[in-house]
């Protein structure tokens, strides 16, 4: 079988000025960055949000397998098959992580013929914007230690400091360090890393609407306590002028083309377990100015990707999506059907039947914030006839259409079904989006809300400190914010291992996080990794340079 990277190493890539040129994205505020890849120069673009026309989709899933069941193939082919259509469609997306592409599941930049390219370089060091998210991040580390060295006149306590440092990669040895060690170098404490995507500079720059937004964003962030315990911000440090200048070209999106030519906006990657899992508003907001349709994606099964693309993006930027697809996988479906991980391939239609309570609790879902919902079952080769007419009856008992997509093999063509369903949706106007719950709500409320209404928890319980910390938060003022759930990915509940649609548990919310310059407050449930592992046979291992240059193994 023909490999992600040599698909695309085979594209024939149009100019940017031409795939611009597309959606109307006027040639000076390109800025090439490469042969295949370019910024879009926001100076160049005015008031974005004045301008919005397009008509927003978003693309989530169910609860997926560890391999995932490609949300970002099936934006990119819907995206395209939009555009085959004769709808002027931008597909948006996240940047990926290198952590991801040398761990479990690979690059993202989608599969077969449903691609965004130059895949190498976008999977890779792309234009840089994660490097300098990390570099902004660890200047703040830096300031914090370089500050408690040199007589901490904030009378920051070292034990209280909450700001660690990050890294793009998987690394799991830095997960808890000691820092300051040996002779001359600073105050020693205990810290660690998080992986860049986990990063609130990360959330910050997808959340921010332009500079002035970034720099305001960043001064806010908390990065622990004084003695006195009062708060401690990166404006105390004078840390935001500087994180911004690292951050001017970062905040600028990226233009690519898919296999088909189309025109891509990435930019920014957030972790969708402990921050919101979407691209950047700005990106957004762009698209939405010159695009009829923009397709975008949030990360991990609806209950966390679309549940935080609604309830923080959506609310933060007022935008309002007019339907959601929902891909499915047989996969999936049998694996939350409970059948286990070496038998997804084998036929089995009564799991496909008892893993459909999971999609059908995501379609009720998506309807609870007024958005309609259809759902696509992204194609594999083990599929059967009955195991589709089993999903596909079970979308329509939850009252969503289904289509089989084949864009991975097919490219737009195999998504034509999907995107002339999703056109007429949008286009119906039937949508009415409200987020979940009011600004005003108290934070245990929200999270409560989010418990019970999206996990069908029957109650939440908290630890000391969780319940403590949100209790702080409110004092401080910051009780209008919206909850930045960090769960597992693969169940409803906030045990891995509850697969389907489990009812009546009780969800813990051990700790609670206040990310001030995002603009959210994460309750953390369960056992989340910010910087995550590799496993023991990593992705890595494959990749390699030819003699000429081109890359190998990537996928």
């Amino acid at each position: 079988m023909t490999s992600d990277i040599e698909i695309a190493r085979k594209a024939q890539l149009a100019p940017l000025a031409s795939v611009a040129a597309k959606i109307g994205l006027p040639a000076d505020a390109i800025i090439p960055f490469g042969r295949a890849k370019a910024k879009i120069d926001l100076a160049q673009l005015g008031d974005l949000k004045s301008r919005e026309k397009g008509k927003l989709i978003l693309v989530t899933a169910i609860n997926p397998t560890p391999a995932g069941e490609g949300k970002t193939t099936t934006t990119v082919g819907l995206g395209d098959a939009l555009n085959r259509i004769g709808k002027k469609t931008a597909i948006v997306l996240r940047e990926p992580s290198l952590g991801p592409c040398f761990g479990v599941k690979g690059g993202a930049t989608g599969g077969g013929m449903a691609q965004v390219v130059p895949m190498d370089d976008i999977n890779l060091h792309f234009t840089g914007d994660f490097h300098a998210i990390t570099s902004a991040h660890n200047l703040l580390s830096a300031l914090i230690d370089n500050h408690l060295n040199w007589g901490n006149t904030l009378d920051l306590d070292s034990r209280k400091i909450s700001w660690r440092r990050v890294m793009d990669m998987n690394d799991r040895s830095l997960r808890d360090i000691v820092v300051g060690l040996g002779d001359g170098n600073g105050v020693v404490r205990q810290t660690g890393f998080d992986i860049t995507v986990a990063s609130e500079v990360m959330a910050i720059l997808c959340l921010a609407s332009g500079l002035d937004d970034l720099k305001t964003r960043l001064g806010s962030i908390i990065i622990g306590a004084r003695r006195d315990k009062t708060p401690v911000t990166a404006r105390d440090l004078k840390a935001e002028g500087a994180m911004t200048a690292l951050l001017k070209d970062a905040i600028n999106p990226n233009l690519v083309q898919t296999l088909e030519n189309n025109p891509a906006i990435l930019h920014g990657g957030p972790f969708a377990n402990i921050a919101h899992g979407c691209n950047s508003v700005i990106a957004t907001r762009t698209a939405l100015a010159y695009a009829d349709y923009v397709v975008t994606e949030a990360g991990f099964g609806a209950d966390l990707g679309a549940e935080k693309f609604f309830d923080i993006k959506c609310r933060k930027a007022g935008l309002a999506p007019r339907a959601a697809v929902i891909v499915a996988t047989i996969r999936a479906l049998k694996m939350n059907g409970g059948v286990p991980k070496k038998e997804l391939d084998a036929e089995n239609v009564d799991a496909v039947n008892r893993g459909a309570v999971n999609l059908q609790r995501h379609i009720e879902n998506i309807g609870a914030f007024g958005v309609p919902a259809i759902v696509a079952i992204n194609a594999f080769t083990s599929d059967t006839d009955a195991e589709i007419a089993a999903a596909k009856e079970a979308a329509g008992a939850a009252g969503a259409q289904a289509f089989i997509c084949r864009h991975w093999a097919e490219g737009s063509a195999g998504a034509e079904d999907l995107a002339r369903a999703v056109a007429a949706l949008v286009d119906a106007g039937d949508a009415a989006f409200k987020p979940l719950y009011p600004d005003e709500a108290p934070l245990t409320r929200k999270i409560e809300t989010v418990a019970k209404r999206i996990y069908r928890a029957e109650n939440v319980s908290y630890d000391a400190s969780a319940a403590k910390s949100l209790k702080r938060f409110e004092e401080m003022g910051f009780s209008n914010l919206p909850v930045c759930m960090a769960k597992t990915q693969y169940s409803f509940s906030d045990d891995p291992s509850k697969l389907g649609a489990p009812v009546g548990h009780t969800l813990r919310v051990r700790e609670a996080r206040l990310a001030a310059g995002a603009g959210f407050v994460v309750a953390i449930c369960g056992e989340i990794m910010t910087m995550p592992g590799l496993p023991k046979i990593p992705s890595a291992e494959k990749i390699s340079v030819r003699p000429d240059g081109e890359i190998d193994g990537l996928s």
